[in-house]
């Protein structure tokens, strides 16, 4: 597998006031990430806000993705759907778009038992030329992939990883590189011997997630010090309240699409006290 970096950030989707994609802002936000701590980038996850891009816009922003990427950065493409020939089709376009790996969810909402995601991932594996990250989610699949599982699956063709994102299953698994799903497990994950996260706070702390890989003797006191700003980003859905501080640093990440809704004045003020409590803005 190639080496697709430690600190992998899952990108918001800018939107403008019309709904459309903001092609520039996001080009530009992607640059300044990769300046600011990040490896690479997941394009078109959860906090890409994909449930709500159309196929066209979808395989539009991993195309620009892929076209604009900074140098040296990678690119993994969420391909997942619970519709097998949907993941399937997206998989065979992200490939042939030309990003470094997908990121493929097993099925949410159908919640098929264990043949069932062993057949669907069977399929999405025929589609792929490129290695393939799963992602285990259970708080948004309904159900949870366990390691034994995992392990089944690593040994599909293209199956190379997984982000984990259910703190209780995280473990180092034979035959997959192991990424920390949520934030607040990136220093586990690497204490571990984990490749490192796909993540959330890295859009406004990267560079201090970035020593959490760099200095390993200072990772646990680096970790202490930001759960602060994962409490905060943590007060609403995750693009939400990324766009809020984004925003708020001065980059246009522009407003979510609902369901998703932008974040209140309360809910503002607590993103920007822990900025300011972190040094990213003035008071």
């Amino acid at each position: 597998m190639p080496q697709l970096g430690a600190i992998l950030t899952a990108i918001v989707t800018p939107f403008g006031a019309d709904g459309a994609v903001e092609e520039q802002a996001f080009v530009d936000l992607m640059h300044h990430l990769a300046a600011h701590g990040s490896d690479g980038f997941v394009v078109c996850g959860t906090t890409g806000e994909a449930t709500t891009l159309d196929d066209d816009e979808h395989l539009r922003v991993i195309e620009l993705a892929v076209g604009e990427r900074p140098a040296g950065a990678t690119i993994i493409g969420g391909v997942g759907s619970n519709d097998t020939r949907h993941a399937v089709k997206l998989t065979a376009a992200a490939c042939a778009l030309g990003v470094d790996a997908v990121l493929s969810v097993n099925p949410y909402y159908n919640r098929p038992n264990r043949r069932g995601i062993l057949a669907h991932y069977r399929e999405v594996c025929a589609a792929a030329d490129r290695p393939i990250v799963l992602y285990n989610i259970p708080s948004r699949t309904g159900s949870d992939m366990p390691n034994d599982l995992l392990a089944q699956l690593a040994q599909l063709e293209h199956i190379e990883a997984v982000k984990q994102a259910n703190n209780d299953n995280l473990a180092m698994i034979d035959g997959l590189q192991l990424y920390a799903g949520n934030d607040d497990i990136l220093g586990r994950t690497l204490d571990l011997g984990g490749a490192g996260g796909i993540l959330v706070a890295s859009h406004v702390v990267g560079p201090q997630m970035r020593r959490m890989v760099d200095e390993p003797a200072q990772r646990a006191q680096i970790d202490a010090d930001l759960h602060g700003v994962y409490t905060a980003l943590g007060v609403g859905p995750a693009a939400m309240t990324t766009k809020a501080a984004l925003n708020l640093l001065g980059h246009r990440a522009g407003i979510p699409r609902l369901p998703y809704v932008e974040a209140d004045a309360e809910e503002t003020a607590f993103i920007r006290e822990m900025l300011v409590r972190h040094g990213l803005l003035e008071s």
